[in-house]
């Protein structure tokens, strides 16, 4: 994993040098200003966000991180939610960029957001809480190029294997119970409506078809891509549903008219503690798994960034990180909130968060855009327009 984000730091490099080399660490001369203190609050907030990342206590009580901050701040949250990396990077540029504030993006979107110029950089040392993230999180390519913070790290997590425990007697072992066009669920499987989906086919291909050479999802030659797509047309027949929203996919399960499909850990999470708990579980299979590493990040046409700045230093306190953590499923940035969510849950029901585990970090093919310029130093690889045409291709929609 650190050959992968080495290369996509050097991938990134060259897509936003221009938007880069226009912002000091400090001045940011001739461009973005980082700000160097921050003010009084401005009384509002608005946010894009995952949902799941922005809890007032309507979906449950005792999962209330907003309210305190707006208590504290004097900012009032007002939140968007996005459904796919591609929406909440259309969204960052309404208004000619002054419509929200800041949005918790993806991997798969920060560097687009960067290098487009949306977002603005910032200056860590006024976040506190940064300085106890995991190491690996404090500074990595998807959010830092050339030295410059475009914004502070928050969940990360696996694109999980979620499945109906009623339907399998065992936990399945392999992606082969969604992608093999013979498997016995056909119909009543769901997939991820997005076009970084492509990347889940091409690590499945890397395990089972060798002679492809995929070494990297993110970094498909057209061979490599047209096999990913061929894949995910086989499949399609089988797909009762695309979902790119959580609560659609929770319906989904709910109403029994699926038993397989990737997941992330919100939809886990919430069908397990609803009442009664609803019969899923969830697995990495062997192939592995893709997964996703958030960013809050600041608009640089931003009206309140008094506030932004607020939120970032609540949202990077070990208590929140741990709130979120227990609420969502994932995995928190913050070390010192590992020992909270072990108090909290106990040990046994910690473990599979690998709170503060470097190598579960390093073991997710974690999202990011694809670009043309290989890891290899070759430019024959096939960027994210191409993924999206024919991914639409795929669903039809």
């Amino acid at each position: 994993m650190r050959k992968r984000w080495g290369v996509a730091l050097v991938a990134c490099l060259a897509l936003v040098g221009a938007a880069c080399s226009k912002s000091s660490s400090s001045s940011g001369s001739g461009g973005p200003t980082v700000l160097q203190s921050i003010g009084p609050g401005e009384g509002a907030l608005n946010l894009i966000a995952w949902q799941g990342y922005t809890e007032d206590g309507s979906t449950d009580p005792k999962s209330d991180w907003v309210h305190p901050f707006e208590q504290q701040s004097g900012c009032q949250v007002h939140v968007k939610y996005g459904q796919t990396s591609d929406e909440m990077v259309n969204l960052m540029r309404q208004g000619g960029g002054t419509a929200y504030d800041g949005v918790s993006a993806s991997g798969d979107a920060t560097n687009r957001l960067i290098a487009h110029g949306d977002v603005a950089p910032i200056n860590v040392n006024l976040i506190d809480g940064w300085k106890q993230f995991l190491p690996t999180l404090q500074s990595p390519p998807h959010n830092t190029v050339k030295g410059v913070h475009y914004g502070v790290s928050y969940m990360y997590g696996a694109n999980v294997l979620m499945y109906n425990t009623q339907t399998f007697s065992s936990p399945p072992t392999s992606w082969s119970v969604v992608f093999d066009p013979n498997t016995p669920y056909a119909g009543k499987i769901t997939a991820y409506g997005g076009a970084i989906y492509v990347a889940d086919a091409a690590l499945y291909l890397k395990a089972h078809d060798p002679s492809l050479g995929i070494t990297d999802p993110y970094e498909l030659t057209q061979p490599q891509l047209d096999a990913a797509i061929n894949l995910l047309k086989g499949q399609k027949p089988n797909v009762k549903k695309y979902w790119t929203s959580a609560t659609d996919e929770i319906d989904l399960f709910t109403s029994g008219d699926v038993v397989a499909g990737t997941a992330w850990p919100y939809q886990v999470s919430v069908m397990q503690s609803a009442t009664p708990p609803a019969p899923v579980d969830a697995v990495i299979p062997t192939e592995g798994a893709t997964g996703w590493a958030d960013t809050w990040m600041m608009s640089s046409h931003a009206r309140h960034p008094n506030c932004m700045y607020k939120w970032m230093q609540w949202a990077s306190t070990p208590q929140v990180q741990a709130q979120v953590a227990e609420f969502y499923g994932a995995t928190p940035s913050s070390l010192q909130s590992c020992p909270i969510i072990t108090q909290d849950l106990g040990q046994a029901a910690a473990a599979p968060y690998h709170c503060g585990d470097d190598g579960f970090v390093h073991q997710l093919y974690l999202w990011r855009t694809p670009l043309a310029a290989c890891g290899n130093g070759k430019t024959d690889c096939i960027d994210y327009s191409v993924w999206e045409q024919k991914f639409t291709e795929v669903t039809g929609a």
